[in-house]
């Protein structure tokens, strides 16, 4: 018999804002366990040596994660001009260094106009993207060296690049980046820095937005740390926790909402599928008619000729 995972059986996302020097996981497990949950998960890792926006998926919120990974996302960096860095970040050893040449706002808004919109990029060796099963950044300290320009080249978005500010004596420039999943920010910093002729390196790397989640409604890592410190009873922690979980549906604000009945509602809680009088979405948020309110049960499409098919349904106790 599969041995029960230990926890509580509660749903909803808190947006966190990530601190510098924590993995993603090690941020993900802490407040797992600051919050008594039995499943947790997070939608796209933020390296230790970025910080910033970080939702956390808990109990039937994990299953909008992927929607989650697959969204925009937002940055502001700084692009530290004249050294080429292992791992493209400040965390890395120097492999070259170049002069800096003379610039200003207009001759790099030239450059970044190269970055916008469709782009392809080659990720960096320091990453966690699998080759043969093996992360490529456990090949890369191996010394392992791949044409990842063969293997590993992709198309991204670029969706808004913008200059915030140029310090020209320190030879740094920071910028505000919206873009697809799939972008690597050293990738793109690598790219500027080489058409500046000098060479770049991420040396700040800060997550504004994920999703339809931003930064005003990040909280803290230490605020939630001071609950463990301040609330010495755990179900009073877990109540003020509780409070700062935001509704699943939040993650897909802008998918089109269907309310359904009772009975339609026992049918897609069971996996059937409802004919409807709805015309043809791909995507929709699916909520159900009770006698206490209206309760958000999961995710769906309807096909052409009328069909709902459940795609992703919560654990919901519905009235008979």
């Amino acid at each position: 018999m599969a041995r029960q995972k230990k926890g509580r059986d509660i749903s909803g996302i808190l947006v966190l804002n990530k601190p510098l020097g924590l993995t993603s996981n090690q941020a993900l497990q802490k407040i797992k366990w600051l919050l008594g949950a039995k499943k947790a998960g997070h939608t796209g890792a933020l390296d230790p040596m970025a910080s910033g926006v970080l939702p956390l998926c808990f109990g039937d919120a994990t299953k909008f994660s992927q929607i989650l990974l697959d969204s925009t996302k937002g940055y502001i960096t700084t692009c530290k001009l004249g050294e080429v860095r292992s791992t493209g970040d400040q965390d890395g050893e120097v492999v070259a260094t170049s002069p800096i040449p003379s610039f200003d706002e207009f001759s790099i808004e030239s450059i970044l106009e190269k970055f916008r919109g469709v782009i392809t990029q080659v990720p960096p060796m320091y990453s966690a993207l699998k080759h043969e099963g093996r992360p490529l950044y456990e090949l890369a300290r191996k010394g392992i060296e791949l044409d990842l320009k063969t293997l590993k080249q992709r198309e991204v978005i670029i969706h808004s690049l913008k200059i915030l500010e140029i310090r020209q004596d320190l030879g740094e420039i920071d910028l505000e980046v919206i873009c697809s999943k799939g972008t690597y920010i050293r990738s793109l910093v690598e790219d500027i820095g080489h058409e500046v002729g000098c060479g770049a390196y991420v040396s700040m790397l800060h997550r504004i937005q994920a999703g339809p989640f931003t930064e005003p409604q990040a909280i803290d890592y230490q605020t939630l740390l001071d609950l463990e410190e301040n609330y010495s009873d755990v179900a009073e922690r877990h109540q003020v926790m509780d409070k700062m979980l935001l509704h699943a549906a939040e993650a897909i604000p802008e998918w089109p909402r269907i309310e359904l009945t009772l009975h339609e509602g026992h049918k897609i809680l069971h996996g059937q599928r409802v004919k409807t009088s709805f015309p043809l979405m791909a995507q929709v948020q699916l909520w159900v008619h009770a006698p206490d309110g209206v309760v958000f049960v999961g995710v769906g499409e309807i096909t052409d000729n009328g069909t709902l098919i459940p795609k992703r349904v919560f654990q919901v106790s519905l009235p008979d």
